[in-house]
């Protein structure tokens, strides 16, 4: 039986090259066979014709924050048109489940202009947070369980370790969630509550996460010139455990971080790592600009300290510490009115903080206090990362070994609902990798061509120098399956996924090598990526000649059992 034959497409070859033109034959969701071109697809069965474009297995993200923007139709479009056909949700600690009604609308409101709301989950397992993934979204979508949301529901918003019985209760419902399909455990140590857990709490849970042969997915406690005293926390959970280790969004100087990967795996550590092809990050501005000993996950008494005079002394000489932040941080989402003026502060989205601080006639560190207010704490922010990080080491951590691709995609604020505090819809300016990380690594790692890593948009106000990669290519079309699709498919355990062989889930992507490029800048960060046209998922065309279809094949993924084989390819 055959639903679909994709005529024609050039596959990865193992020796780097690309094979001669193939069919690919699609049934019931999976690849049911490929043969070389030239016999006749049988009668009557649907032919999409790959022209000579290479095929590749669906790319899966391995850190994006799409548990609600997935749903969006337009945030499908701009994950099919990079070829990203499965995503993994639930990072950086915090998500929509396991929790309880008021659980879920403190993640909601915290992740605001990360995450978003989901339209329709409001508390729950994660069986059923993935029950809304059925068959209502063209992509695929697995979840993590997020180590902060769990905290918050034992714990409240408690500013100390826990205790044996907390930490307990945490396991339990991390077991539980793990059992209900979750790929793993997430942690987010600089956000709250997670950056108030110890080191025997992060070890007990690890310890569950181990049990099922499954990663600690970590936004460690630092970055750039923090990272090795926060790597080495890593390393001591993953020694005392056995738990495989998976570092979030890597980023810094690349001969220590490298160093420090390499080293892990030679003590016989299994750990990885994601990374994306930009130089600047995006969050939310209460992580970047305030300090973890204000009550932090709960927004009202954050509020009260931030205009109270009993921490004003002490907040003021901690913000006094970041004059070399500001120039670097681009409001991305400003929702909410300006405490002084009561007027809308969404003016403010696209500009630098000094710039803002100009416009309300204060400080750089008074402005960033404004707008916080005024957002409630939901403000958004891309910022330049520090010198430490540099082009280079973008280029060296792309190909280093353990290197899985990851969008670290914010859609957010999307689905914000009355009772969020919010509008509907996306903030002015996010950070354009959402739309364009993946088809950036096929234009720039595989085909050579060059990639500004700043996009010209802001380069000089930041006194960078927006270096151009080198136009020579540095992977494989395999290389790019292995880096995009096949290591995040063995990380988590996604039975199918990271290949094309016969058996293997029928989500295929033609890729134009003439034409693959993003197009999203920070000045226009919406612009979905080019030669990408054709997706298809469970073997049905989701992406069309660069439009969407209107088919929700997507699935929620679940880890396979143990000893299922997963995705072919390096180990």
């Amino acid at each position: 039986m055959t639903d679909l034959v994709v005529r024609g497409a050039l596959l990865p070859q193992p020796d780097r090259g690309l094979s001669a033109p193939h069919d690919l034959h699609l049934a019931g969701g999976r690849v049911s066979a490929v043969v070389p071109s030239g016999r006749p697809a049988p009668p009557g069965v649907r032919v999409l014709d790959a022209g000579g474009r290479v095929a590749v297995p669906g790319f899966v993200d391995a850190h994006v924050h799409g548990a609600a923007a997935v749903l969006d139709p337009d945030v499908q479009l701009a994950m099919l048109r990079q070829g990203v056909t499965s995503i993994v949700v639930g990072q950086d600690g915090v998500g929509f489940a396991p929790s309880d009604e008021r659980t879920c609308a403190w993640a909601a409101q915290y992740f605001a202009g990360i995450d978003g709301v989901h339209p329709t989950f409001r508390g729950g397992s994660v069986a059923e947070l993935l029950a809304t993934y059925d068959g209502t979204t063209a992509v695929n979508v697995a979840t993590l369980v997020p180590h902060g949301t769990v905290r918050l529901l034992v714990m409240g918003a408690a500013q100390r370790p826990a205790t044996a019985d907390e930490t307990g209760r945490m396991a339990a419902i991390v077991g539980q969630a793990l059992d209900d399909g979750a790929v793993g455990l997430s942690t987010g140590l600089e956000y709250v509550p997670a950056a108030w857990a110890d080191e025997a709490e992060l070890v007990a849970l690890a310890r569950v996460v181990a049990e099922r042969g499954l990663p600690h997915v970590s936004h460690m406690r630092g970055y750039e010139a923090a990272a090795p005293t926060a790597f080495a926390e890593l390393v001591r959970i993953a020694r005392a455990t056995g738990v495989a280790t998976h570092v979030s969004h890597l980023h810094g100087p690349s001969d220590a971080l490298g160093a420090m990967v390499e080293d892990a795996g030679l003590a016989g550590l299994d750990v990885t790592f994601d990374s994306y092809p930009y130089l600047r990050g995006c969050s939310i501005l209460a992580m970047v600009a305030l300090p973890t000993w204000l009550p932090l996950a709960d927004p009202d008494a954050t509020l009260a300290a931030l205009t109270g005079p009993a921490t004003a002394d002490r907040l003021h000489a901690h913000l006094a510490t970041l004059d070399d932040l500001w120039p670097r941080t681009t409001l991305a989402w400003v929702p909410g009115t300006d405490p002084v003026t009561g007027e809308a502060l969404r003016w403010a989205e696209g500009l630098t903080v000094p710039q803002v601080a100009e416009g309300l006639g204060v400080r750089p560190a008074d402005a960033a206090l404004r707008l916080l207010v005024a957002s409630r704490l939901r403000a958004s922010c891309v910022f330049a990362q520090p010198p430490t990080n540099s082009a280079e080491s973008v280029r060296v951590l792309a190909d280093h070994p353990a290197q899985v691709a990851g969008s670290d995609a914010i859609y957010a604020p999307f689905g914000l609902a009355a009772e969020a505090g919010g509008e509907v819809g996306g903030g002015g300016f996010p950070h354009p990798r959402g739309w364009g990380a993946f088809a950036r690594l096929l234009a720039g790692r595989v085909l050579g061509r060059a990639t500004d890593l700043h996009d010209g948009a802001g380069a000089d106000l930041l006194g960078l120098p927006g270096p151009q990669e080198e136009a020579v290519p540095r992977w494989s079309w395999a290389d790019a399956v292995e880096h995009m699709s096949a290591r995040a498919a063995r990380r988590f355990r996604l039975a199918g996924h990271g290949s094309l062989a016969p058996g293997a889930a029928g989500d295929v992507v033609l890729v134009d090598p003439q034409a693959v490029q993003d197009q999203a800048t920070y000045a226009d960060p919406r612009r979905p990526a080019s030669g990408i046209d054709d997706v298809v998922v469970a073997g049905v065309p989701v992406l069309a000649r660069g439009r969407l279809t209107g088919a929700t094949p997507g699935r929620p993924l679940r880890p396979a059992p143990v000893g299922v084989p997963r995705a072919p390819g390096r180990q």
